[in-house]
């Protein structure tokens, strides 16, 4: 009862927030520069963070800030929640996403996204739209910025089978950058298509990077092992808490995979 009064008041808040910013930061779409659109977007995202901590009791632990770059890379994140879509904007000095056209349509989200130098895939161009992201990557990358892309595509469960897909390698061919592979938890405590939000700490963590000069094949072994590795550590040590999260189907299966091993 409790997780879901707890849930129901960071939703309803993190809405309200949303569009009371959104409201107020609409005269900005006439004069912004990318650094305030960006700027911006880093006020609402800790605000959001705030929201989280203190009505869902869901804290943020950020490991291997070392391996954070200051300049241009690429980050190749986990995805398995909306946390990670807007939570790594106060972390990353100069970050630009790679997210679906779609997004774009949105009222006032996507004419803010263009002005903050967000990087628009179209998925029903095919093989034009990655090379227009590799093209577009180039271009935020030329700024010093650090280009997170999730990998996989989409939200995965805690503990689903890895479905990494190729536009990643294609992008460590087409940058010549560090990677950095980053593992977390996020979607124990805030589940994909789920209203509930359960209390306990989310881990981001970053990974030593993954330099240039690898055949795309070996890149993408490498990224799809050390994260999921990662990965499956963080599932364990959640499980293990004090208060661990309910696990879901596919994350107990993962576990007991890993029990085996």
């Amino acid at each position: 009862m409790l997780t879901w009064l707890r849930s129901t008041l960071f939703t309803g808040a993190f809405f309200l927030t949303t569009t009371i910013m959104a409201i107020v930061g609409a005269p900005l779409l006439l004069v912004a520069s990318e650094r305030l659109a960006v700027g911006y977007a880093r006020i609402w995202a800790r605000t959001a963070l705030f929201l989280l901590r203190t009505l869902a009791g869901i804290r943020v632990e950020v490991r291997g800030r070392g391996n954070i770059p200051h300049g241009a890379a690429l980050v190749a994140a986990k995805h398995q929640s909306a946390f990670e879509t807007f939570a790594l904007f106060p972390i990353l000095p100069a970050l630009t996403l790679v997210m679906k056209s779609e997004l774009r349509r949105i009222p006032l989200f996507g004419r803010f996204t263009e002005i903050a130098g967000m990087i628009e895939v179209d998925r029903g161009k095919g093989s034009t739209a990655l090379r227009d992201m590799v093209h577009r990557c180039r271009e935020e990358a030329a700024k010093g910025r650090q280009i997170v892309i999730f990998p996989e595509g989409t939200r995965r469960p805690p503990g689903a089978e890895p479905a990494y897909q190729p536009g990643i390698a294609l992008l460590y061919k087409g940058l010549d950058l560090p990677t950095v592979p980053v593992a977390l938890n996020s979607g124990l405590y805030w589940p994909r298509r789920s209203f509930l939000k359960y209390p306990g700490t989310i881990v981001i963590e970053f990974l030593p990077p993954i330099g240039p000069g690898l055949d795309s094949r070996s890149f993408l072994s490498r990224l799809q092992g050390v994260i999921e590795a990662a990965s499956d550590r963080l599932l364990v040590e959640a499980a293990r808490s004090p208060r661990a999260p309910p696990l879901p189907p596919l994350a107990e299966a993962r576990l007991a995979e890993i029990g085996k091993g």
